[in-house]
């Protein structure tokens, strides 16, 4: 009986089992996810900004090349009818040639000064004045190189005879990095844009417009352009609504209206028209063609449009 107890009472005094606390880890995957998204915030914002930035630098980089191409255009143009004016000129003796081969020399290569040494001579029988040098065309044909059409009107003389001449060619200009120009490709034989054989359609009356209608515009426009090229501000205004046509002061003679052309749109009246005068100054007859729209205000028409 006495073992019995004690083994009991052995068993009481046993320490309890410890028990473990569950800890919590945080996953590997979460931070995973977190980082990710940290990269992918980062890398919107600076393509963005960079997007932001690149427009910012092409649009300044857009407006360097737009002044640079401006300046540089003037510059061509000049260079080429200064060497023009001063290759289509020439006298038919040993001075005025000299006087030309050196000029020329400012605006060639040494391979181009060579290559003219014989164009214009002492023996032949002309001389040549340069009248007008007109540019046609200036384009960009390489990295530095600009190719130039104009036209050269000469008056050319031989003898007690004169003529006038007319042609057009295309040089190319090199422009180095300083700004600094030679001609490279010598004057060649080309052509000037000719008269377009385009014909616009011609207007014509669509009947919109009643016969009492038209005859109170037609006074109407008689009456105002008899007075228009003195007019003042203040007569205009009786006539014109707005700024439709401001004062032109000057001194012209009303003749005709020509063939004037009427069409109704809604409420008003679109004219079209020719009108003659005679200009005091020069005696010579001037036509001036409008487009203006009518309206009537108050029981009166006015020029609106």
């Amino acid at each position: 009986m006495v073992t019995m107890r004690l083994k009991k009472k052995e068993k009481e005094a046993k320490p309890n089992k410890t028990k473990k606390v569950r800890v919590l880890k945080a996953g590997t995957h979460k931070k995973s996810v977190i980082a990710l998204w940290l990269v992918l915030i980062a890398s919107g914002s600076f393509g963005v900004y960079k997007n932001f930035t690149a427009i910012d630098m092409h649009t300044v980089h857009e407006k360097e090349v737009i002044e640079q191409r401006i300046v540089d255009t003037n510059k061509i143009e000049n260079f080429v009818k200064d060497f023009a004016k001063a290759y289509y000129s020439w006298g038919n003796n040993k001075e005025a040639i000299e006087t030309r081969t050196k000029a020329i020399s400012q605006y060639l290569t040494k391979g181009l000064q060579d290559l003219n040494v014989d164009t214009v001579r002492s023996d032949i029988p002309t001389s040549s004045a340069v009248n007008e040098v007109k540019i046609w065309n200036l384009e960009q044909s390489g990295t530095d190189e600009y190719t130039v059409l104009y036209s050269v009107d000469q008056t050319i003389t031989e003898g007690d005879q004169t003529s006038r001449n007319a042609a057009s060619y295309t040089v190319v200009v090199h422009v180095d990095g300083d700004g600094n120009m030679v001609i490279t490709k010598n004057p060649t034989i080309s052509r000037i844009p000719a008269k377009s054989g385009y014909e616009p359609k011609a207007a014509e009356s669509d009947g919109t417009v009643d016969t009492a209608t038209t005859e109170e515009v037609t006074e109407f426009l008689e009456t105002f352009f008899k007075l228009y090229p003195a007019a003042t501000d203040k007569e205009l205004s009786y006539y014109v609504a707005g700024n439709a046509l401001k004062p032109v002061n000057t001194d012209y003679l009303y003749s005709e209206l020509i063939n004037p052309l009427f069409t109704m749109d809604g409420d008003k009246v679109k004219v079209s028209v020719s009108v003659k005068y005679l200009d005091q100054r020069t005696k010579a007859a001037q036509i001036s063609q409008f487009d203006l729209v009518l309206a009537e205000i108050d029981g009166n028409w006015k020029i609106v449009g």
